[in-house]
């Protein structure tokens, strides 16, 4: 069995093989993009709020239940943040 080769930029910019837009040119839409930086930037803001909400709810109100329901969402917002940002660096636009 073959590996897969390794994707580089210039794959991205061409385009990936076997990929049909069932709506492409329907009313002179362009193709679509992926909102990779927009992605990026509510990852990055779900981030910075909720450790925000953890520190004002552990230090400020002491709910720790709370701290710990903000701390969970500040782990998948910095996970995927790290996900957008390598598929970036791979050279996926958007």
């Amino acid at each position: 069995m073959s590996a897969k080769p390794r994707r580089t930029r210039e794959d991205y910019e061409r385009g990936l093989p076997d990929y049909h837009d069932p709506t492409g040119g329907f009313g002179g839409a362009p193709p679509a993009y992926s909102a990779l930086t927009l992605r990026a930037v509510l990852a990055a803001f779900g981030l910075l709020a909720s450790i925000a909400g953890v520190v004002i709810f552990l230090v400020v109100i002491w709910l720790p239940w709370a701290s710990f329901a903000f701390g969970v969402v500040a782990l998948i917002c910095l996970v995927d943040l790290v996900w957008v940002l390598y598929r970036k660096a791979r050279g996926e636009p958007g």
